[in-house]
């Protein structure tokens, strides 16, 4: 039986089983690359226009700036969500070029005696710069809320119509 057991532990068909676990042992490097470069995106969205804003993380240096209405051929479609994604998608390009790697977003609506509420193009530019393959770290609303607020225009009965 020595020499059955000799023949079993000749054969071919271990010796590929132990090439193949060596095979799969050696994994190659995961490769790092450069330091991460953040920025800010700055998200203006009113009931006519969606400016998008890219900077530095000290807000000094622009990177980009698109609006909704350099992207679209009539006034009524300035603040619809497809120009707000087409101005992200402007930005996203040059920030791209510029090295950036991911951004704090800032969305900031008229304010003020102005409505507080963001419009139509805020949601459709962050997802816009979401899928443009940058990191997320922060999204922020920014809308300037007064704490004691001037009158607002249409004086003492309001506006008539």
């Amino acid at each position: 039986m020595s020499e059955i057991e000799s023949e079993i532990e000749e054969s071919p068909v271990e010796e590929q089983k132990s090439e193949a676990v060596v095979q799969t042992k050696s994994r190659p490097e995961t490769k790092t690359e450069g330091p991460e470069k953040w920025g800010i995106a700055h998200i203006f969205s009113s009931f006519n226009n969606t400016i998008i804003h890219m900077t530095d993380l000290t807000g000094g240096e622009t990177v980009s700036i698109s609006s909704g209405g350099v992207h679209v051929n009539a006034d009524r479609y300035e603040s619809s969500p497809f120009a707000a994604m087409k101005a992200a998608n402007a930005v996203v390009e040059v920030a791209h070029v510029k090295g950036f790697t991911g951004f704090h977003i800032r969305v900031r609506a008229v304010g003020g005696v102005g409505s507080r509420v963001p419009g139509p193009g805020a949601q459709a530019a962050i997802r816009a710069l979401a899928r443009g393959g940058f990191k997320i770290g922060r999204i922020d609303d920014v809308t300037p809320i007064p704490h004691d607020t001037t009158r607002k225009k249409g004086g003492k009965r309001g506006r008539r119509v």
